[in-house]
């Protein structure tokens, strides 16, 4: 079994620099096929943050009526919490606080300060703005959960159905979002093996006369296909190499712009966390497609 493998390893090094010009072609075309997997695996990070941070901008808003006790507001908070596990954040904003939001949200309105000032008191109430992961349904069921419960006679109003509108349109941008990275990354990964299976057809179609004549002097299927299969993990990894090399580079050149276009996502940060992920998807994508390629090119074509 070692023999056959250390056989079937050299002719696979053989041909492939046998056939410089095709060995090279391949793993170009698989340098760009890895390359836009990768960048379908950067486009999903930039997606996710994206997504994140506008459903972080929408929430819905619990009032509660004037004189409520703090206290009160945070054992309530506690208890929504706790009912209702699609919440993913509640705050607490105090009477003086939506005061000093309001304030530096209309700096330089005189009417509205004069106004204020006429009323003699604050006149904003104490609320909790709750944050869901964005479905218009998590929302709704927050909002009448707020309003059937035991503490819902403390509650003044719950502004979801204002709200409601808005917050359809954003997750129908988000969920549109997610589904193109979904269909994107089927449009090129269907591309991608297409091209490279035509490409590695062309190095199977110079050892044609090779093969034949393998088969005709009893050679196994094994070894008819191993040295095209181990070339192509040969393919695989040098595209690999080459690819994570390009990636570093372009990930290092292009975090800084991409931090100014979208403050608090860095690229390179994003890079790092996900290092290994990453070298999984270009290693394992590169073989694999390498490897299967080989596989029913020489099954299909080469009548092995």
């Amino acid at each position: 079994m070692f023999t056959n493998i250390s056989r079937a390893t050299k002719f696979a090094f053989q041909d492939f620099f046998r056939n410089k010009g095709v060995s090279v072609a391949t793993i170009f075309i698989l340098i760009i096929t890895i390359l836009l997997v990768t960048g379908l695996f950067f486009f999903q990070g930039v997606a996710s943050y994206l997504t994140e941070e506008i459903q972080n901008k929408i929430d819905i808003t619990a009032y509660f009526k004037d004189g409520t006790a703090e206290q009160d507001i945070l054992i309530v908070k506690e208890e929504i919490l706790n009912i209702l596990p699609e919440i993913k954040k509640v705050e607490y904003i105090s009477q003086d606080q939506a005061f000093i939001i309001f304030s530096e949200n209309h700096q330089g309105d005189e009417v509205l300060f004069r106004a204020i000032e006429q009323v003699g008191s604050n006149p904003f109430l104490p609320s909790l703005s709750i944050t869901t992961n964005g479905d218009p349904l998590q929302y709704e069921q927050v909002a009448n959960a707020l309003q059937t419960s035991s503490f819902s006679d403390l509650i003044e109003n719950v502004d979801f159905y204002e709200k409601k509108d808005t917050i359809e349109k954003i997750y129908e941008i988000t969920s549109t979002i997610n589904k193109f990275g979904i269909f994107l990354g089927i449009v090129l990964i269907i591309i991608a093996a297409s091209v490279v299976f035509n490409t590695i057809k062309l190095a199977v179609d110079n050892s044609k006369e090779e093969i034949t004549t393998m088969r005709i002097v009893g050679a196994s299927d094994w070894f008819i296909r191993g040295p095209f299969i181990i070339q192509g993990i040969i393919y695989g990894f040098i595209a690999f190499v080459f690819c994570f090399l390009i990636s570093f580079a372009l990930v290092l050149l292009t975090s800084p712009k991409i931090s100014v276009i979208m403050p608090g996502f860095n690229l390179f940060d994003y890079f790092l966390t996900n290092l290994w992920i990453l070298v999984l998807i270009q290693l394992g994508f590169g073989i694999a497609v390498g490897i299967i390629s080989s596989i029913i090119v020489v099954k299909k074509y080469l009548k092995v």
